[in-house]
């Protein structure tokens, strides 16, 4: 016979144990912050030659857990690591329509601004600094908000731009793609988005020095050719929820495949895609705390 009181304790416990996740990944884990470290050598990279990344990507500014404040905190931490370059992946705004109490874009570009790295600082947008920008929704066309509070804070914004850069790991080459769902709606016999990687590989000259590409979303990654020594993303926040290191709701059309972290394909090309910071939908992440990526290449 089932001792109905055991039966009650049971559930009781599952109930305070769901609320206790609950409270964790609403409350406590999105407000941390890591520094998650790789350290490789992409196929091509010159030897002896060291460079350093910070990576920050998924802001999402303004968010439930990403106030003007923490901004600040945020632009601290990543200047203690002493980059080379760094380097911002897109979606500083927050996953929803714009609100009046919103942090005003010029106040937190003007934070970013005080992001310090020997060989510069600089960014690609994401598919919300897109889509939260009525006018560009309407035109189907740039330039984005977003975009312009970047560049006049000094922080330049490569959309489907390649350019030479003298680094203290010698010539490199930086390249970043436009948004590739740049558009919320799709219409047909127009693109989804506003990248143009046949555009951007044009610009890099058959000189040798390695190429770092930057793309907010994963996807473009399996169109790389290997003339890319490095790809980084963001848009997937790891899942948002991860056990196990599985993710139930990835945002790719690939799924786990580029959900999170270091991948590299059969053929040598790397990949690294960051949790980022801010959070999507759901304002919970569980399993996959705010993260800085910091890229030790060399």
């Amino acid at each position: 016979m089932i001792d109905r009181r055991r039966v009650l304790q049971a559930l009781a416990g599952l109930f305070f144990a769901g609320l206790g996740t609950t409270g964790y990944a609403a409350g406590w884990e999105p407000e941390q912050l890591r520094v998650t470290r790789y350290g490789l050598t992409p196929r091509g990279w010159p030897a002896r030659r060291r460079l350093r990344l910070a990576v920050i990507s998924d802001l999402h500014i303004g968010g439930f857990h990403v106030p003007l404040a923490r901004v600040a905190g945020i632009v601290t931490q990543a200047n203690a690591l002493k980059p080379d370059l760094t380097l911002l992946l897109g979606d500083f705004v927050a996953s929803r329509e714009r609100r009046a109490s919103d942090p005003p874009m010029q106040a937190w570009a003007g934070e970013l601004a005080r992001l310090q790295a020997k060989d510069g600082v600089y960014a690609v947008l994401g598919n919300h600094d897109w889509w939260h920008d009525r006018p560009t929704q309407t035109a189907r066309s740039g330039p984005t908000q977003v975009g312009a509070a970047l560049a006049a804070n000094g922080i330049a914004v490569l959309e489907n731009r390649a350019m030479k850069l003298d680094t203290a790991a010698g010539p490199l080459w930086l390249a970043g793609l436009g948004d590739q769902i740049a558009f919320l709606q799709r219409v047909q016999g127009l693109p989804h988005g506003v990248d143009d990687l046949a555009g951007t590989l044009a610009q890099i000259d058959d000189d040798g020095a390695p190429v770092i590409m930057m793309a907010h979303e994963p996807d473009a990654f399996v169109r790389m050719p290997p003339r890319i020594a490095l790809t980084l993303s963001g848009h997937t926040h790891g899942g948002q929820v991860r056990l196990f290191g599985w993710a139930p709701v990835v945002p790719s059309r690939y799924g786990q495949r580029y959900a999170y972290g270091h991948i590299r394909e059969r053929d040598g090309r790397d990949l690294i895609v960051s949790g980022g910071i801010g959070t999507s939908i759901l304002p919970v992440r569980l399993g996959m705390p705010p993260e800085i990526v910091m890229v030790e290449l060399g």
